[in-house]
């Protein structure tokens, strides 16, 4: 069984070879890989769906079930990566940085969510008085770290008050499926259904 490290180091994989479709120089070759791809997601999506579905139609108890279920790091993953977490990113970030805000407190830093909207965050990191510059680097990774860890679907992170702002790897179903038309409509139909579960 993948330990949750393990998982989340698959996951990195799975959107390196993904990313490395495109390189493939036959045509024929490039697009029935890309098709495998898409056809096996469906498929996972799917029956990651129904599993949903059934717990919804379980009541008080089932919407418990998948609430747990949203929690834990390694399901998490699956659901962001399917479009079907109960949660949505808005509140999965904000969660995110309410968290954090005490660990930083008591180290003497403050955390403030300027935006949270369409994917796009952006949060202001104050130091504290004697921070220097491990100390920053440091508050920059525990940001990045908690923000991509509960919403990896985001589409941008910008830190302001310390230097940097990282880029994301995390690859959507939607991103599979928009390179063949055909796969798009499953794909917004995953998104869709994800959202019924919600907040």
């Amino acid at each position: 069984m993948f330990e949750e490290k393990d998982f989340q180091q698959r996951l990195r994989r799975i959107g390196a070879l993904v990313e490395e479709l495109e390189t493939i120089a036959d045509p024929a070759a490039r697009s029935s890989a890309r098709q495998l791809v898409q056809l096996v997601m469906e498929f996972h999506g799917a029956a990651v769906n129904r599993a949903l579905e059934i717990l919804a139609n379980g009541g008080g108890p089932g919407m418990a079930f998948i609430d747990q279920l949203g929690r834990d790091p390694m399901v998490s993953s699956l659901l962001i990566l399917y479009g079907l977490h109960p949660e949505t990113i808005e509140t999965r970030v904000r969660k995110a940085v309410e968290g954090l805000e005490p660990k930083l407190r008591r180290d003497g830093a403050a955390l403030e969510l300027l935006e949270n909207s369409g994917g796009a965050v952006r949060v202001r990191v104050t130091p504290g008085a004697h921070a220097c510059g491990s100390t920053t680097k440091a508050l920059q990774s525990a940001v990045e770290e908690a923000i991509y860890e509960a919403a990896p679907d985001i589409l941008s992170l910008s830190i302001e008050g310390l230097e940097g702002k990282m880029a994301n790897g995390f690859v959507a179903l939607e991103k599979l499926a928009s390179q063949n038309p055909q796969s798009a409509s499953v794909a917004s139909q995953g998104q869709s259904v994800g959202t019924n579960y919600g907040d």
